[in-house]
C-alpha cells in the first residue's frame, strides 16, 4: 500500500518514527488548509506561508505529545491558529493604514460591471473582503467562529475572553459586517 492510500493514523505513527516521506503526505493533505486559516487571520500571504510551515514542523517534533492521533487535524489546525493570532498580534502594532485608503479601494472594486450570472459568487467574495475591513477582533472572531467552526469556548480560550466578552464581541461583528454589507442587498 501506498502512502496515498493510508489513512491519517498510519501516517502519524510512521511520521513519529521520523518517516520522511509520510512526513511529506501529512504535509500534502493539510497545507492548503492550514494556509488558508492563517491567511483569514494574518492577511499577508507570505506570513501565513511561513506559519503554515512553522506549525507543521511544530506538529512533526511534538507529536508525541499528541495523545489521540484520530484528532491530528483538529490539533495541527489550533497550532496554526496560535501561532497566526501571536504573529497577527505582533505585528499589527506597526501596521496603521487609514480607512478612507481602504474604503475608497473597496468601492473602486466594486464598481467593474459585474454580470448578473457572477453575482452569487461575487456576494461570497465581497462578504470576505468586507470581513477583512472590520476591526480586527471582530474580524477574527467572526473567522473562527463561522468560517472555521469554533464555538464560543473554544473561542474564549483561543483569544483569551471571557464568555460574555466572547458573544458580545461575535454580535457586535455580526452586527458590523451586516451594517457595511448592506450595499449588496440594495444593489
Amino acid at each position: 500500500m501506498t502512502l496515498t492510500n493510508q489513512n491519517i493514523e498510519q501516517l502519524i505513527l510512521l511520521c513519529k518514527t521520523g518517516n520522511q516521506l509520510a512526513q511529506l503526505e501529512v504535509y500534502n493533505r493539510y497545507h492548503k488548509a492550514m494556509y488558508n486559516i492563517s491567511y483569514r487571520i494574518v492577511k499577508d500571504q507570505f506570513a501565513a506561508e511561513d506559519i503554515m510551515q512553522d506549525a507543521l514542523l511544530s506538529a512533526f517534533t511534538k507529536l508525541d505529545s499528541l495523545n489521540d492521533i484520530t484528532t491530528f487535524g483538529a490539533w495541527l489546525k489550533r497550532i496554526v491558529i496560535n501561532k497566526s493570532i501571536y504573529h497577527f498580534n505582533q505585528n499589527s502594532k506597526y501596521q496603521n493604514v487609514a480607512f478612507e485608503d481602504v474604503a475608497f479601494k473597496v468601492e473602486a472594486e466594486h464598481h467593474n460591471g459585474v454580470s448578473q450570472e457572477d453575482f452569487t459568487h461575487l456576494k461570497a467574495k465581497e462578504v470576505l473582503k468586507t470581513m477583512g475591513l472590520l476591526k480586527d477582533s471582530y474580524r477574527i472572531s467572526l473567522t473562527l467562529h463561522l468560517i472555521e467552526g469554533y464555538d464560543y469556548e473554544e473561542i474564549c480560550d483561543i483569544m483569551n475572553l471571557s464568555y460574555s466578552n466572547c458573544r458580545t464581541t461575535i454580535s457586535r461583528a455580526k452586527a458590523s459586517l451586516r451594517d457595511k454589507l448592506k450595499h449588496l442587498v440594495y444593489n
